[in-house]
């Protein structure tokens, strides 16, 4: 069992970090103990069935109030990380309970080195989704969703995927993809595919520039949707998500 905190408390530059955090809002504390405590957990630095230290060790630990550590471990709860017990304490949950499409968890579970499988399964998500959300947006779409794709397009390419502001244009693409299938349920993951290309593009680049340059691969889905070709559509994107698989793969 983890009963230490590791990677929490850090260095002593670290600590120096923490105590200005603990100076901030209330909000940006909780936030970051949760961020800490996340990372360690999909990180492995917890595995599931371990018990974190107790409420009184870590806000010790970490130098902060206990009462903003029971919020992030408040947090951890909602996202079906971790639960608590009277007397038990907090114990990590299986990986079966977290809500692993969180945009917060798969921030946390890029935070280090990702697992493997991890990334793949996001792909076969997307897989299935966004050719069939393309497909639809196709059949679907407005003048106004083809202006933020065009928009998002033209930001792509004036600030790259190297950079967030490219990365945001990227996940705007996506986003109104998802938006002009006028589909409720395939809205509720916006958030959540949104993050998962964010993520996936920042890792292919970690070490090295993109192998490729990704946006007309972008372009050719755009096209069809303009086109309302829906078969086109979900073939384009089915190639686009495709690649970024072989992108990341090599970057693995």
């Amino acid at each position: 069992m983890a009963q230490d905190g590791p990677a929490l408390a850090g260095d002593g530059a670290d600590k120096k970090a923490g105590a200005r955090t603990a100076r901030g809002p209330g909000r940006r504390l909780h936030g970051a103990i949760a961020h800490k405590l996340g990372t360690a957990i999909l990180s492995g630095q917890y595995q599931p069935g371990d018990v974190l230290s107790g409420e009184v060790a870590f806000a010790e630990e970490l130098e902060v109030s206990r009462s903003a550590y029971r919020e992030a471990v408040q947090v951890l709860t909602a996202k079906g990380l971790v639960e608590s017990r009277p007397k038990a304490g907090t114990r990590v949950l299986p990986r079966t309970r977290w809500n692993l499409l969180d945009p917060d968890v798969l921030a946390w579970a890029f935070a280090g080195e990702p697992d493997i499988q991890f990334i793949r399964d996001l792909f076969e998500l997307r897989a299935i989704v966004e050719p069939a959300a393309a497909r639809l947006a196709a059949a679907r779409r407005d003048k106004d969703d083809l202006r933020i794709m065009k928009e998002a397009l033209a930001a792509m390419r004036r600030h790259t995927l190297a950079t967030e502001a490219g990365r945001a244009a990227d996940r705007d693409f996506h986003n109104a993809i998802l938006n002009a299938t006028r589909n409720d349920a395939l809205l509720v993951l916006t958030a959540s595919i949104g993050a998962a290309v964010n993520w996936t593009t920042q890792y292919k680049q970690r070490a090295r520039a993109l192998p490729r340059n990704p946006i007309p691969d972008h372009v050719r889905v755009y096209d069809a949707i303009a086109a309302s070709d829906g078969q086109a559509a979900a073939d384009a994107m089915s190639a686009l998500v495709d690649l970024a698989l072989e992108d990341t793969a090599s970057a693995m």
